[in-house]
């Protein structure tokens, strides 16, 4: 049994959405039953603190942080379409930055060997310049800035499943060769971004690895891709951390998209990352939550990874065959990493 951190704060859920958002504080009330189990009272409990200006103005701008704090003095504020505030919006966010920082530094340091951040609001739509997609502060951005700026790792795997593309994310390091972001998505969707070609520009040039999914994809197509592609290259990047933005709306069950993970799914997807972590940085891996709107799957889908990151071996690898644009993706990055 391995040493696992759980963040969990009752504060996230003064994040509030108004009626009938998916992205709502009952996404946590679950995971907090969910984590009052039995075999889950051994976790490591972390306690939040606030991110500070600086490490929050690694990644967003002046304004961004600006407008996110200006918040709290509204019972409303309205970023986009998607993406409101409430007053207690601004401490949540600060909260889960900070905190996600603080969980990657015990991380850093040996005191747990990896850990699970079920963080709200989610963050891997948030550009440098403003909230996204019910995003406010780019969450694992902010924690790889941290681990860069600090030391404590120099190359730093991020690997989004959630079943929208990362835009924030691959934004934030899309120059950036200390960073290797990798992302699998349904392709077309929101927001947008995220195809195969996307590969990354001057220093970061062949650091950014898309692996777009079509709308019916399911466990065998995600595997394949991690397993010929995502992995492959992971290993030959030889981060000394890794970072996942675990959104776990890939569920076959989720309302918002159209892949078609099950709950083991994600079990196996932890399970391949842990390998990498293992074989490359020392066990070193910290899952941050992103997506997840069907509650029930929600939980049994964090339960997988949990168990996962407690004890590798509990889930056996599964078969699957690259779809199209799986293949498209590995030759894409094939000029940067040679043949995959």
């Amino acid at each position: 049994m391995r040493s696992t951190a759980l963040l969990l704060d009752p504060r996230f859920r003064n994040h509030h959405t108004g009626p009938r958002h998916p992205e709502r504080p009952e996404r946590l009330e679950v995971l907090d039953l969910l984590f009052a189990a039995e075999r889950y009272r051994d976790l490591e409990r972390m306690t939040p603190r606030l991110a500070t200006q600086e490490e929050l103005r690694r990644v967003h701008e002046h304004d961004h942080v600006a407008a996110v704090a200006a918040s709290a003095d509204r019972p409303r504020t309205h970023f986009d379409a998607d993406t409101p505030a409430s007053a207690g919006s601004f401490e949540a966010a600060r909260l889960a930055a900070g905190g996600a920082i603080e969980l990657a530094q015990a991380i850093a340091a040996g005191e747990v060997e990896n850990g699970f951040a079920a963080v709200r609001p989610p963050g891997h739509h948030a550009e440098a310049s403003g909230p996204m997609g019910f995003c406010l502060f780019n969450n694992v951005a902010v924690v790889a800035r941290d681990l860069l700026a600090r030391g404590s790792a120099h190359r730093v795997l991020i690997v989004d499943w959630d079943v929208h593309h990362g835009n924030g994310t691959q934004h934030s390091f899309y120059q950036d060769d200390r960073v290797m972001y990798a992302s699998t998505h349904q392709y077309p969707f929101y927001p947008g971004t995220g195809a195969a070609h996307e590969v990354g520009k001057g220093a970061g040039a062949g650091f950014t690895m898309n692996l777009p999914m079509p709308a019916g994809a399911g466990d065998g197509e995600y595997y394949a891709a991690f397993r010929e592609v995502l992995v492959p290259v992971a290993r030959r990047f030889d981060p000394d951390f890794v970072l996942v933005s675990a959104g776990f709306d890939a569920h076959r069950d989720d309302p918002l998209a159209s892949i078609e993970l099950s709950t083991g799914a994600f079990g196996h997807l932890t399970a391949a990352l842990t390998d990498v972590a293992d074989e490359c940085a020392g066990g070193r891996i910290l899952l941050l939550l992103e997506g997840g709107y069907e509650l029930a799957a929600l939980t049994a889908s964090v339960d997988a990874s949990v168990a996962v990151l407690r004890e590798p071996h509990v889930f056996d690898r599964f078969e699957g065959e690259l779809t199209p644009d799986g293949q498209r993706a590995r030759e894409a990055l094939n000029s940067s990493w040679g043949k995959i």
